[in-house]
C-alpha cells in the first residue's frame, strides 16, 4: 500500500458484471469501494449488504420497495456519486448510454462496458492494448468480453512480430446462466446475421491497425463462449515460437486437453476448485495442445468466461483515469495479484 489515498469507486448496477467488479475493488489495496446502486429489492440486492456493501438506491422512484423489501439504504445514486472518485456503470445494456449525461453534469470520471457503444465516450479499453491512452480521461469503454479475447490474443502476436491478418469464428453461449430460465435458445443454432460480425470492427475500435475479420454463431449454452481462430503471420513461424508469445501475456492461459481440460465445462470447473469467486476465469483459456502451425499458418482455439474476463480490464481503467498509475505494466501485476491471475497451469 502506498502513502496515496484510496481511489473511491462507486458501481452503479449490481449485476453479472457488476457484483464481480464489486467484488475485486474491493480486492485492491489502492481503491476503496464506497457503495453500489441498483433498483432491484430482492435477493441480489440483499447479497450487497450482506457483503458490508454500502447499498444506494439507484433511481428515486425504487428506494420505497427496496426499504419495503427490509433493505438498508444509505441513500440515492446522487449521493453515491458525492462521494465517489469514479463511476463503474454495470447497468444493462443502453441504460449506461442514458446515465452518461448524469455522469458528465456531476463531473465524475466513469466507465462503461461492452454493451454501450464506442461513441459513447470515444475510447474503448483493453489493458494491454492501450492502457496509456486511457490515462487521465474522463471516460472509457471496457469493451465486450469477446472483444476483450480477441485484442488480448492477437495482440501479444503483434508484439513479437507475428501478426497479419487474423480470421475468427465465435460460438458464443446463449444467455448468462442465472437467467437461463427466462430466454436463451434451445436445439438451434442462431448466425450473427452479418459478416463480419460486430467483433471485430469492435477490436479496432482498440486498435485500428488489426486486420481482423469475425464469424459468429449462438449456441445453446450457457457456460462460456469458444473461439476458432486462424492467422496469416507475416513469416514461417515455429510453434514454440507462437506459444512464447502467449505466454507473454500474463492473461492469456495456456491450458492441455492431456490434462483432462478437454471442454469448457471442465475448466470452469476447475475454476471452482481452484477457489476463484463466482467460478471466475479471467484469462483467455487457451488450447496449447490444439494449437498448429503451418508454415506462416497459426490455427487456435480458446475459451472466454463472459461474466469475468472484463473484470480485470476494468479495474485498470479506474487507475488509468484517475492517474492513480501512469504506467499499465504495473497496473496490470497489481491487479494480477490481487485477483490470482496468471496462477495456474501456465507453460
Amino acid at each position: 500500500m502506498t502513502d496515496k489515498k484510496p481511489i473511491k469507486v462507486a458501481v452503479n448496477g449490481y449485476g453479472v458484471i457488476g457484483k464481480r467488479v464489486a467484488n475485486a475493488v474491493a480486492a485492491q489495496d489502492d481503491m476503496d469501494l464506497i457503495g453500489v446502486a441498483d433498483v432491484t429489492a430482492d435477493w441480489r440486492a440483499r447479497m450487497a449488504t450482506t457483503k458490508g456493501f454500502a447499498l444506494y438506491a439507484a433511481a428515486p422512484d425504487r428506494a420505497p420497495a427496496m426499504k419495503a423489501a427490509g433493505l438498508d439504504i444509505a441513500g440515492g445514486l446522487d449521493d453515491l456519486l458525492a462521494a465517489a472518485d469514479i463511476v463503474i456503470d454495470c447497468t444493462p445494456k443502453k441504460i449506461a448510454a442514458q446515465n452518461v449525461a448524469t455522469y458528465r453534469d456531476k463531473g465524475i470520471r466513469f466507465i462503461v462496458h461492452g454493451g454501450e457503444k464506442h461513441g459513447v465516450t470515444g475510447h474503448s479499453f483493453v489493458s494491454e492494448a492501450n492502457y496509456a491512452s486511457a490515462v487521465g480521461r474522463d471516460s472509457t469503454r471496457v469493451v465486450s468480453c469477446n472483444t476483450t479475447s480477441i485484442v488480448r490474443t492477437l495482440t501479444a502476436l503483434k508484439v513479437a512480430g507475428l501478426l497479419g491478418s487474423a480470421r475468427g469464428t465465435l460460438l458464443r453461449r446463449a444467455t448468462d446462466p442465472w437467467e437461463s430460465h427466462l430466454g436463451g435458445i434451445m436445439n438451434t443454432l442462431v448466425p450473427e446475421p452479418e459478416i463480419p460480425s460486430h467483433q471485430g470492427p469492435d477490436a479496432q475500435s482498440v486498435d485500428p491497425g488489426l486486420d481482423v475479420i469475425t464469424m459468429a454463431v449462438k449456441v445453446p449454452q450457457t457456460l462460456a463462449h469458444l473461439h476458432y481462430w486462424s492467422v496469416k503471420m507475416p513469416r514461417k513461424a515455429t510453434k514454440d515460437e507462437v506459444l512464447e508469445a502467449f505466454r507473454a501475456s500474463s492473461r492469456i492461459a495456456l491450458i492441455r486437453m492431456a490434462d483432462g481440460l478437454g471442454a469448457i465445462n471442465a475448466v470452469k470447473e476447475m475454476m471452482a476448485d481452484f477457489g476463484r469467486p463466482n467460478d471466475s476465469l479471467y484469462e483467455v483459456a487457451l488450447w496449447e495442445d490444439m494449437l498448429k502451425v503451418e508454415g506462416d499458418e497459426l490455427f487456435y482455439a480458446y475459451m472466454v468466461d463472459n461474466q469475468a474476463i472484463v473484470i480485470p480490464e476494468t479495474i485498470d481503467a479506474i487507475r488509468a483515469l484517475t492517474k492513480a498509475e501512469a504506467d499499465g505494466a504495473a497496473s496490470i501485476s497489481r491487479t494480477n495479484a490481487a485477483l490470482g491471475i496468471g496462477a495456474f497451469l501456465q507453460g
